[in-house]
């Protein structure tokens, strides 16, 4: 198989990025890198750093120039950047030594690097952002219909109390709409401009390097972090946390689907689902099952980040390069995740009929709870809950339903107990403020 199941032509379709697989490749790193040049020599012609009339023409080239990323492989192997190269190949493409020489003026590969990555990101989240409404709305509008459809409620995989599977589905949506809720202050934490030359101290950037680098921030459309971040990968983690985020919240949405689907329970179906190669009963829950296997995939890169946001000095190579080899993967792994499951909840078909058959199975032990509240009505509370345990226990060895053998010892009991819908707590409304919060983002 390939590398990457994301630049695999065999798994394409199973781990779909959508526009931002376009996002990370050499060529998009090269392009976002010059734009960054541009943007700095535009900035310097303003500043009277260098001559006006050369910065123009640098801003005018780098939105002109391409740049093979073969042509330029060989020195970025010997160097460990490619910004070396990729300034030798501009300015030998732009045909004009008397302006190309100005390229690059005073500062480093790190603040091209990272302040193209930034711009590489920020599209990235504004992609996120757009999925993560869809998925939201998909999971508001199911949530809204099903605030009341009874089903058990799980805890350790086993039946707890009742729950409405609305309820379920705004427990899955509640941290995606946090994570909405988060990105503008994300955006303004962590989308910065890099400007801070060779060793961090902008000694080679003009007299007032300060507002240079607000000045380049304005151009790029990013933020100003007012110092240098060389050795602070802070904006990174902080992106990659809240992609981390979106993958874990849809994994665990996956691991549960995948649960619900289960032979013998199939309380929910899809619409799309996966064949065996021998065994024509199957209907595998893929799309659920890559939800998980992502979201742990991305959990690993973030661990990894960790570890490379530990820097030597003014400057890390290593660090720095394991740094390359985790944000793209951990930014695809978002991108596919989010594809996934808008494409999973389009097919998603809760089964009702089978939630109400549960609620009715495994001997009513789910009304335990209930059954030793109504207890503690007639006994002190400690009795009632051991009183309900003798009866599970009861229930378990003759076979017999657990209510059945309550209502024979305790003929007082309220008839309620039966009903499931009565026990919901706050599940419908847990639903339906869930779907009136997501409407209103």
């Amino acid at each position: 198989m390939a590398a990457s199941v994301f630049d695999s032509p065999l798994y394409a379709h199973l781990f779909q990025t959508g526009e931002t697989g376009r996002l990370f490749s050499d060529s998009a790193a090269l392009r976002a890198m010059l734009l960054v040049e541009g943007a700095l020599a535009k900035a310097q012609g303003q500043a009277g750093i260098i001559p006006e009339i050369s910065a123009a023409a640098i801003h005018r080239a780098s939105l002109e120039i391409q740049i093979d990323p073969g042509a330029i492989a060989r020195a970025t192997g010997q160097n460990g950047v490619c910004v070396p190269a990729l300034i030798e190949a501009f300015r030998a493409e732009m045909n004009a030594p008397e302006h190309a020489q100005f390229v690059h003026w005073g500062a480093t590969s790190q603040d091209i690097i990272d302040s193209g990555l930034m711009l590489r990101l920020r599209q990235a989240l504004s992609l996120a952002e757009k999925q993560l409404r869809h998925v939201l709305i998909a999971l508001a509008d199911e949530a809204s219909e099903h605030a009341r459809t009874a089903m058990p409620a799980r805890t350790y995989a086993q039946f707890a109390t009742p729950t409405t599977w609305g309820a379920v589905l705004a427990q899955w949506g509640a941290p995606l709409a946090d994570a909405l809720e988060a990105l503008p202050g994300l955006r303004e934490r962590s989308l910065w401009v890099s400007l801070s030359g060779a060793a961090g101290t902008a000694s080679a950037l003009g007299d007032d390097p300060d507002s240079l680098r607000a000045s380049l921030a304005e151009g790029l459309g990013l933020g100003d972090p007012k110092r240098s971040w060389h050795t602070d990968r802070g904006p990174i983690l902080r992106i990659t946390d809240w992609m981390a985020q979106i993958t874990a919240s849809l994994g665990a949405m996956g691991n549960t689907l995948i649960a619900l689907s289960a032979s013998g329970t199939n309380e929910v179906s899809f619409a799309a689902s996966g064949s065996s190669s021998t065994m024509p009963q199957k209907q595998n829950p893929v799309a659920a099952s890559a939800l998980v296997a992502l979201s742990q995939s991305a959990a690993s890169l973030r661990a990894g980040l960790a570890t490379a946001a530990v820097h030597q000095h003014q400057r890390d190579g290593a660090a720095w390069f394991s740094e390359w080899m985790t944000v793209p993967q951990l930014a695809l792994c978002t991108a596919s995740s989010l594809e996934i499951a808008i494409g999973l909840l389009e097919g998603l078909r809760p089964q009702p009929e089978r939630m109400q058959a549960a609620l009715a199975s495994d001997l009513g032990l789910l009304h335990a709870e209930a059954l030793s509240f109504a207890l503690a009505a007639e006994m002190p509370r400690p009795e009632a809950q051991a009183r309900t345990k003798e009866l599970c226990a009861q229930a378990l060895a003759s076979g017999k339903p657990l209510l059945s053998l309550a209502m024979a010892a305790y003929p007082n009991l309220p008839a309620s107990l039966t009903d499931a819908t009565v026990q919901l707590g706050q599940a419908p409304q847990t639903a339906l403020a869930f779907a009136a919060r997501v409407r209103a983002l």
